[in-house]
């Protein structure tokens, strides 16, 4: 048996490699193709991006025809440059640089010379295209915008650069790909299939006919539609609201997870990034380190929540079944704690339950469960990651795994946070009970806002945000139709949610209620801190409010957050009450909210801190000096903190 194993193992893999020579050389000439490829010239037919539409089917981005103009180097002769650039309307220095760099990518394949000429500057070198050899045009189609918003939903579309064409067989140098929103998440449907033809050529290098008969060609497939989960009216509303302010909006459908606004401010007309000025433009915007348009603030900026994280405090607390609902405390308007330290509160002081801790937004009030939270364990450092896993599990404190390619995990402190911050110990409830009202090492993002709204609208559960609601022909992830269960038990999500009822009715949001809609809600002020020369200075706080409605079948669950914006109930409070109105009515009553709203500019708090004068930065480092004095901890304490109503 040994002797004929070895023989046998021989002759089969031989017969394996004749089998597979034979097959390359005889039957298979796709290999003599690529050896061929001096004499076949390849040309690609580009299809048309599929159209995205919103949820209600409006048509937001569609395609338009352009033009690429393209050179293969090594077949240049002759060419009147001159003619050439007065043509294009570019400069004899811009045609060398450009011959150079296709060059560099390969002196026989094609480069784009020049990319996404319109009808208009194409006609003109259409009729002469024929004197200039070693040149020629590719028809591509472009993004053609319906709308003038939502450019952070849509990405836009871009040249595909070398380092993606080497790792991507299926881009060549010129062609375009999504970058950023839903161009980028959804490229590989969206873009479609290009076709291929390939052309035999004579010993003058002319066209002679279709190699092989169109053996090897293959058609271009278009790319699949996509109707996307946002609300085209509701978007469209939310950027006019946040005109002449910073900040983010994100407003979700609680029962679903899809995100109906994903607002960012400032932004840009999407349209502006298309044709042979979008490089200059996308230029201009990205050197804009100030008001940072690209920057998508409901899905990337980080903010300290502010008052909103007391509904969370709250809920862990009842959870473990340190406070019930009838339980209360005191509050002498503000709280004692720690060697005579005191927070600060601003809701008139009293006797404090769970329903009145939340409409009045008390600080002693849940600074008080808080420490009894972190007290009901014998070490901290457990005690903390027990109340840190409850959080978690509303989606907070990591990425969220929604279907836009950027994000931010924001942060929720553990046991391990404070090891690092206190290496040598020491540290109790009353050293980290700013996190009690969503200060100290708590940060958040806009769509992590919305989602744990979402969460206590459905009393306990949540569906992870997207974007997408419909692709032809597909089935969406089935990770954005998996139900997400917080740790918190439902029995005690009715007591919150009727405080928050109450924040409306007779609390910090009175003013903004929208008669016939009953709306839950929690205005918030983040205190905000920034470094200016070198100091730690206190700037003029974030406004936030978060809410749903309405209370019973909740429809859309949504945060708001506006830089430097002021106390929650005066900017982003009547922005939530709008959203919510446009959404579930298609109409505004509250005409006064809305005037007051898109009258506000803060560009002049904004321009103060892109260029703040030597009075002011001096009577900041007054400021600085003095909260320096007082708190002497390595981090953000409380001492210096107001109420956050």
């Amino acid at each position: 048996m040994r002797k004929i194993l070895l023989p046998a193992l021989i002759i089969i893999g031989a017969s394996l490699l004749l089998i597979r020579v034979f097959y390359l050389q005889i039957v298979d000439d796709s290999f003599k193709l690529k050896s061929d490829n001096n004499a076949i010239k390849i040309k690609y037919d580009y299809p048309e991006r599929g159209y995205i539409y919103d949820r209600n089917g409006v048509l937001l981005v569609a395609n338009q025809p352009s033009y690429d103009i393209m050179v293969i180097p090594k077949e240049l002769k002759n060419t009147d440059t001159l003619e050439f650039c007065q043509l294009l309307n570019i400069t004899k220095d811009d045609f060398i640089k450009k011959i150079e760099k296709a060059k560099v990518y390969s002196p026989r394949l094609p480069s784009v010379f020049l990319a996404q000429l319109n009808k208009t500057e194409f006609a003109a070198f259409q009729e002469k295209i024929r004197k200039f050899e070693g040149f020629y045009f590719q028809k591509r189609s472009l993004r053609d915008y319906e709308v003038n918003y939502g450019a952070n939903i849509f990405g836009f579309i871009t040249q595909a650069n070398e380092k993606l064409i080497a790792k991507n067989s299926y881009y060549k140098s010129g062609d375009l790909i999504g970058k950023q929103g839903v161009e980028e998440s959804y490229e590989e449907i969206l873009r479609g299939v290009k076709g291929v033809k390939y052309f035999q050529k004579d010993k003058f290098n002319r066209e002679i006919g279709s190699f092989k008969e169109g053996k090897y060609d293959t058609i271009a497939v278009q790319g699949e539609d996509i109707n996307l989960t946002i609300d085209a009216a509701l978007q469209k509303y939310g950027e006019e609201l946040m005109i002449n302010k910073r900040g983010g909006i994100v407003a979700i459908e609680p029962k679903t997870g899809e995100i109906l606004a994903l607002v960012t401010a400032p932004s840009y007309d999407p349209g502006i990034l298309v044709g042979r000025q979008r490089s200059k433009n996308y230029t201009k915007l990205y050197r804009d380190s100030i008001a940072k348009p690209l920057y998508d603030r409901g899905l990337l900026a980080e903010y300290p929540p502010g008052s909103p994280f007391k509904i969370l405090t709250g809920l862990v607390g009842l959870q473990e079944e340190v406070v019930e609902e009838e339980t209360t405390f005191m509050c002498n308007h503000g709280f004692a704690y720690a060697r005579g330290r005191f927070q600060r509160c601003h809701c008139g002081g009293g006797v404090r339950d769970l329903h009145v801790g939340i409409y009045k937004s008390c600080n002693a009030y849940f600074s008080n469960v808080y420490l009894r939270t972190i007290a009901k364990y014998k070490k901290p450092a457990y005690a903390v990651d027990v109340w840190s896993n409850h959080v978690k599990s509303f989606g907070l404190g990591q990425f969220m795994g929604y279907d836009l390619p950027t994000g931010k995990k924001g942060n929720i402190p553990t046991s391990k946070t404070y090891k690092k911050i206190y290496p040598n110990g020491g540290w109790r409830g009353t050293t980290i009970i700013s996190n009690a009202i969503g200060q100290g090492e708590v940060l958040m993002t806009p769509i992590q806002l919305a989602n744990m709204m979402s969460a206590v609208a459905n009393q306990g559960y949540y569906y992870t945000p997207h974007i997408i609601k419909k692709i032809k022909g597909e089935k969406i992830d089935t990770k954005f139709t998996t139900k997400h269960v917080t740790t918190i038990d439902k029995k005690y999500f009715p007591p919150m949610i009727s405080g928050l009822f109450d924040v409306y009715n007779k609390g910090t949001a009175y003013a903004l209620r929208v008669e016939g809609i009953d709306i839950c809600g929690k205005t918030g002020t983040a205190e905000n801190f920034a470094k200016i020369d070198g100091l730690r200075t206190k700037l003029q706080d974030h406004s936030i409010f978060v809410a749903f409605a309405p209370k019973d079948n909740p429809k859309i669950a949504i945060a708001i957050l506006v830089e430097n914006g002021g106390f929650g109930s005066t900017i982003a409070g009547p922005i939530a009450s709008l959203m919510i109105e446009k959404y579930l009515r298609k109409k505004i009553s509250r005409t006064d909210l809305e005037t007051r709203v898109l009258n506000i500019s803060l560009q002049g708090r904004y321009a103060k801190l892109g260029g703040l004068s030597e009075e002011i930065k001096k009577e900041l480092r007054t400021k600085d000096s003095i909260l320096k004095s007082k708190t002497k901890a390595p981090i953000i304490k409380i001492d210096s903190i107001k109420a956050k109503t």
